[in-house]
């Protein structure tokens, strides 16, 4: 696998694929964060489709990305994952509504830890799904970069309970 670190709004992200397949986006902080395998390959030239359609997304120029992606996941996994590129952007659903998607209504915890392990957060936008109340939950990246990416989308549904981010990188950016 190669990898990178691109710069964002949310700190670096690690992207990691083989040729021009994205297969991981990792955060710099919270239970997303990843850090480069021993046996991968660092190649500041990789990717630059992604690095150009995340730069667009984070300008706000792109609403959907449209990427070769190869996530590595079960089969469960990978239905939740497809649902959640449905989600249209500046939109939020619940993790219910994501499980009746799915064709299980009765699954939602299952849809939550599959959510949970998505390995493209941003570009399968897992942040776009929230607690039923509207209160937001859980993110790879930490509640802020939720709250950050969920903002800069201009969704709404949501509860914010924060008005500003605890993080310096993502103040001047709120």
């Amino acid at each position: 696998m190669r990898f990178l670190y691109h710069a964002s709004p949310v700190g670096p992200l690690l992207l990691a694929g083989e040729d021009a397949s994205l297969s991981l986006i990792g955060f710099p902080q919270g239970k997303g964060r990843r850090d480069p395998e021993p046996e991968w390959t660092g190649d500041p030239s990789a990717f630059p489709e992604v690095r150009r359609q995340l730069d667009a997304y984070f300008n706000g120029t792109l609403r959907q990305f449209d990427l070769p992606l190869s996530p590595r996941g079960t089969a469960f996994q990978r239905a939740v994952w497809q649902e959640l590129r449905r989600i249209p952007y500046g939109e939020t659903i619940a993790y219910r509504d994501l499980a009746i998607r799915v064709g299980n209504p009765a699954a939602v915890r299952a849809v939550g830890a599959a959510n949970g392990a998505n390995p493209l957060p941003i570009v399968v936008p897992c942040h776009r799904v929230i607690g039923s109340g509207g209160g937001l939950t859980g993110f790879g990246g930490g509640l802020d970069a939720k709250r950050w990416l969920l903002r800069h989308e201009g969704a709404a549904g949501h509860r914010d309970r924060a008005e500003q981010s605890s993080l310096p990188f993502l103040a001047d950016h709120a």
